[in-house]
Formats: structure tokens, sequence, C-alpha cells
């Protein structure tokens, strides 16, 4: 039995567009994720009802109860709390909040909140375009701020923004669709800087206002193989790491931009507008963790630059590859899920041991899972072993990072149960429990463990996994 700690935090992840429905119920305000939702609502299901969480919160703790979590990891709507993003203060979205982090308080399950999960209130994105204005990272302050003092009594662990190394990339997420292309690599520069500012004073208001509060970022992880053992390709795959992930961990963790990426930023000419008191709000804001999410790795190869590849130019978003730098290639090591993530438990160790050794400091795994279309079966349960071998492997990979010196302190996959996919609706699940819907079915929205359930149930019992 590979036993783990014995405070070791097991538990599972969600996020608030993803999982909570009631998009425009109690006062809640219109966010880009809704936005983004209705405009693919005719291919997939939309966040107006997702898993409507926010009607089954309490059912739905107790089967998180039933399964042993001992850790919540869920994201508060922005637009919950302060609709407009910068306006009045609802309460009723800070009542809803409080019955959920008291229920769960209730079954012994410790909560997590991340407090930005892809979900810019609307209106801030037409008001100013959201993060590419100062007056964005004031608006998250504040609110930010709003939940430190509604819900800190209770809650002691806080990550800031999910994921911002990737959101930066996807333009539907940043409201960066109608931006000139000739414009958009300078706004999304200016986007990205105003978002650390923004986890910068979060971080530091937190250390100040929530007592014995502990916060930090997450990030969406990159381990990049390079091709081949020629020296420009492993230049190539360090690079990509760099570029996607590291260059962010270098600002949460010291206040400043890499030398790299700096070089990079002023000769394309993008580099963001700062204030002069920027630099010291970046440099004391000090995380206390890193919470990592990890789903696959990449390879990459040497781009050289020619009459087609301008240098320092970008193709495509979220895996895309730099003129001058690196271009994505598939590795022919590793098997793919149907939808693309190559799986690479390995990889997973290599990422953990590689942000210890160059950040010392603790983590824990925000996001973990495979996603796929589970089917219900004529008995009406979903064997998902494919889902428990995925996870038992990677379950190894962090005990593993543990045993060669990783401080990992708890492993909260994705998802806890079925949630809306951002790009393939109810198509694509992650969860511990199926949500009985189709993209345009409702049904009755019943929940049914997986077999998956039952064997995080054990492993979390026995606090391991069998060798």
């Amino acid at each position: 039995m590979k036993k783990f700690n014995k405070d070791f935090w097991w538990g599972a992840s969600s996020s608030a567009f993803q999982i909570e429905g009631a998009w425009d119920e109690a006062g809640k305000g219109e966010s880009v994720a809704d936005y983004n939702s209705f405009k693919h609502s005719g291919q997939q299901a939309d966040t107006k009802v997702a898993s409507d969480f926010y009607h089954h919160y309490r059912d739905d703790i107790k089967l998180m109860k039933q399964m042993g979590m001992k850790v919540y990891r869920f994201s508060i709507a922005w637009t919950r709390i302060i609709p407009d993003g910068d306006g009045e203060i609802n309460q009723a979205g800070i009542d809803f909040y409080n019955n959920v982090i008291n229920e769960l308080l209730a079954n012994d399950i410790q909560p997590f909140v991340t407090l930005y999960h892809f979900d810019l209130p609307l209106a801030l994105a037409k008001k100013y375009n959201g993060w590419a204005s100062r007056d964005c990272v004031a608006a998250f302050r504040r609110y930010a701020q709003v939940c430190y003092r509604a819900f800190g009594d209770r809650v002691k662990y806080w990550q800031v923004i999910n994921e911002q190394n990737l959101m930066i990339r996807v333009n539907e997420r940043m409201n960066m669709d109608d931006v000139p292309a000739a414009e958009a690599e300078k706004v999304r520069a200016q986007m990205d800087y105003h978002m650390f500012l923004a986890c910068a004073y979060a971080m530091a208001d937190c250390h100040e206002m929530v007592d014995h509060g502990k916060v930090g970022p997450a990030v969406s992880s990159t381990m990049t193989y390079p091709v081949s053992d020629r020296p420009q390709d492993v230049w190539a795959a360090r690079m990509n790491d760099n570029f996607k992930t590291n260059y962010a961990l270098e600002m949460y963790c010291f206040g400043k931009y890499p030398g790299y990426y700096v070089d990079y930023l002023q000769k394309m000419q993008i580099y963001p507008e700062t204030q002069s008191s920027d630099e010291a709000a970046l440099r004391a804001a000090k995380p206390d963790f890193i919470a990592v999410n990890y789903y696959r790795t990449l390879a990459a190869e040497y781009l050289p630059v020619d009459e087609q590849h301008v240098w320092g130019q970008r193709q495509g978003d979220v895996d895309f590859n730099l003129n001058g730098y690196f271009k994505i290639q598939p590795n022919e090591h590793l098997q793919a899920t149907e939808y693309g993530a190559q799986i690479d438990p390995t990889g997973f160790r290599l990422v953990l041991n590689d942000y210890y050794e160059k950040y010392r400091l603790p983590m824990i795994i925000t996001e973990n899972g495979l996603g796929t279309a589970d089917e219900l079966t004529s008995d009406g349960q979903i064997h998902d072993q494919y889902r428990i071998d995925y996870l038992k492997a990677h379950i190894e990979a962090c005990y593993d990072a543990i045993q060669d010196g990783v401080e990992l302190f708890g492993y909260c996959p994705w998802s806890v149960m079925d949630i809306l996919s951002s790009h393939q609706g109810f198509k694509k699940r992650y969860g511990f429990i199926y949500v009985d819907r189709t993209d345009f079915d409702l049904k009755e929205l019943r929940r049914i463990p997986k077999d998956s359930f039952y064997w995080y149930q054990q492993v979390i019992k026995n606090n391991g996994i069998a060798d």
C-alpha cells in the first residue's frame, strides 16, 4: 500500500459557471462565461442550468461526505457577489455561499475557494474591455476584499485566479474576439499584466484580512519534451514551458518577469504599461502554495524563422507555436484521450519536481482528470474503469513525487461530478458522480455515483492506493 501523510487532503474540484446553474437567479449578473456559453447553446448545453448545484448543493455535499472528501475546491461567481463587477453588493449571493460553506463544514469538508475561474462580469468587459483597463484591477481587489470579509472567518485557503496562464491564450475567455489582429498581442500582454497585479493585491490582502489565511495561484502546468536530442529542440521544449507557464510562476513568486520574457515583450513592442507603485506591490505578494492543474504533456521542436515565419509571431491559441522558438508536435510514445490530451503520469511526477525545485513552495493538485463520454449501462450504472486506471496512475505519480522530496499536501481531481465542459457541454464528463442529463434534455438531473466514486472512497479511507 502506498500510504500518504495522515494529514493529506483528499478532495475534488469544480467551478461556479460549470456546476451551479441559476445563472440569473437571486440577483446574479451575467458573466463572460455565460455570454460565451449562450453563443454555443445551439450546439451544446449552456450555463443556465449546468449541473444545478445551486439548487442541489445540500444533497451534493452529502455525496461528497459519503465519498470521504476532506476538502472541496470550488469557485465563487464574482457576478453573484457583485452583479456588475464594481457596483452594489448582492447579499443574496453572499447568503448562498455562506450556506454552501456552512454545509461543507457541517460535513467536515474544508472549503477551498477560487476567487476567479474564467467568469469575468460581462458588464466590466463592456464597460472598459475588462482586464485591458486598470479599473478592472481595482474592481477585482474590491471583490476579493468583500469575499474575505464575508467568508474569511471560515475559509482559510484561497486560490486567486485559476489558470491565468492558459486563460490569457484563449481570445473568447478574455473577451478579445473583437480586438483587431494587429493589436491583439499588445492587448493580451496588458491584460495579463493587470491580472498579475490584481493577484498580487489579492494575495497581500488575504494575509492582511484573513486570520491564518493561506493563498496562492493556480497554473495550468506545462511539461514539454524535446522531439530529439538536438540542442535546438531541447531549448525549444524549455522555452515552451517558459512562455506558457514558468513566466507566470516567476511573476507570482518573485514579482517580476524573467529576462527571456522581458526580452520578448520589448522586441515585440508589446511590453505592458505600468505605474511606479506596481513594482513594490508585485514583490510584496508572497504565495503560501502553488495550486497545480495537470492533464497532459507536450513535445516540441525548434521553429526557425523564414519567409513564412516572422520572428515572435504566434500560431494558434492554447498550444500555440512561436516563430523563432518552438513548434508543438505529437509525442509518438504516448496514448491520448479521445479529445487529444496525451496521457502521461510520469510527466506529472516531473512537473511537480520541477516546480518544487524552482520555487520551494508547498503544492496542491487542484485539477487532474479524464474527460470522456460516460454511458449509463442497462443496470443504471457507470462502469468507468478507464477513469480509475487514469487516476490511479496519477495518484501513484503524486506519491512518487512526494518520495522525491516534493511537499505536496493535497489532491483535488477534476471534477467532483459531471459539469458543463466549455467546449463539449455534457458530452465530455470528468466527474465521480454522473449527472443524468444531456446537452438538451435536463431529465431529472439525477445523481448516480460511478464506479470511480466507490474506488476513490476506498483510496481516501485507506489514505493511499494498493501497489
